[in-house]
């Protein structure tokens, strides 16, 4: 089972505040205990809301993008994990050891392939076999 957890942002993040020399060390050697133990697919931090956009659609499809910061917005996301562990529990018990000392995050499972039943046909599946072929080679993964 695969799960994004995503690390919500608080003021400092949203100011662009970067962690100190401890806090990096923390992180990474949180990271690296993730890795080793063969959960961690992907992590990152994020750059403030300040830096990105929104892309909004209307009905007809129409985009329109909105320049950040969202201040409107209560919950942002300053960073994420994807990890792929046996369950739930599991996900959460890795998450608990997380180094922080303040703030929140969201744990959410990705959907697999037969989560979309009988609507994701063999044609479909096929075609996203070939779409993660392409992004695996592209990327070297």
């Amino acid at each position: 089972m695969r799960f994004m957890v995503i690390v919500k942002s608080n003021e400092d993040s949203e100011k662009g505040v970067m962690p100190t020399e401890q806090e990096l060390a923390e992180m990474g050697a949180y990271n690296e205990e993730l890795a080793k133990a063969g959960v961690m697919l992907a992590g990152e931090g994020l750059h403030p809301s300040s830096k990105g956009a929104r892309v909004r659609f209307d009905k007809d499809n129409r985009a329109t993008v909105v320049d950040g910061p969202f201040a409107e917005t209560k919950e942002l996301v300053a960073g994420f994990w994807i990890l792929e562990v046996s369950s739930r529990e599991e996900c959460i018990e890795w998450v608990k050891k997380a180094p922080f000392r303040d703030g929140e995050v969201e744990i959410r499972q990705v959907f697999s392939d037969d989560d979309f039943g009988d609507a994701f046909t063999p044609e479909l599946r096929e075609q996203e076999a070939r779409i993660r072929a392409t992004t695996a080679a592209q990327h070297g993964s």
